[in-house]
């Protein structure tokens, strides 16, 4: 059993990613692909601080951050497999994985708060229809996401992290490793389609 992180580990999120080269974090992801735990152990040490540091720029809580920190982590052990270094870099494809972990906690915590909400208001004046409410949270949220899956896997990266993530369009830019033109031209576009599929005037 593969045992990502021994209990009451001290996380040094400050760490620099950046001493490991784009050829050094690929070549670890594809040994971890070949289930070499050696490999593994190599690449959290390179990515786990810098991961832990998009992570809590979103969730802002260090605990819940640590947790999907670790799931992630796990999900890189079981679909290293997937990566392809042809089509990008191991560090970008680890930290989206990281991104959209962490936006899915956020939209769950938030909407359990809008939930809890609703009912405060609604048994005011009537019971609480919880089967209703449920079913409503649900169609809006599948909306969003069925939306959001219609755009390019490149305009959907930089949409999640400048307007889910909160990130600016240089952070953006460094991330994804593209020009700042580029990022931008990826946000328009990606926008446009957006309020397309969600029937939103322009």
């Amino acid at each position: 059993m593969l045992v990502l992180v021994p209990p009451e580990i001290d996380v040094d999120e400050t760490a620099p990613a950046a001493d490991a080269t784009v050829e050094t974090t690929n070549a670890l992801l594809l040994r971890v692909a070949q289930g070499d735990q050696r490999a593994f152990s190599e690449l959290y040490d390179v990515i786990a601080p810098r991961m832990l540091g998009l992570v809590r720029h979103v969730l802002k809580d260090h605990a819940q951050s640590e947790e999907v920190v670790q799931e992630v982590l796990l999900e890189v052990w079981q679909t290293a497999p997937r990566f392809d270094p042809n089509k990008g870099k191991a560090v970008t494809w680890m930290l989206t994985m990281a991104h959209r972990r962490a936006i899915d906690r956020v939209r769950s915590a938030q909407s359990s708060r809008d939930r809890d909400t609703r009912i405060g208001i609604r048994d005011l004046d009537r019971e609480f229809d919880s089967v209703a409410e449920s079913v409503e949270i649900r169609i809006e949220h599948d909306r969003v996401e069925k939306a959001l899956s219609r755009l390019s896997e490149l305009q959907r990266q930089a949409v999640e992290l400048a307007y889910y993530g909160g990130y600016s369009h240089s952070e953006v830019s460094e991330m994804l490793g593209v020009p700042m033109g580029t990022v931008k031209t990826r946000l328009r576009d990606g926008m446009m389609r957006l309020r397309t599929e969600l029937g939103v005037a322009s």
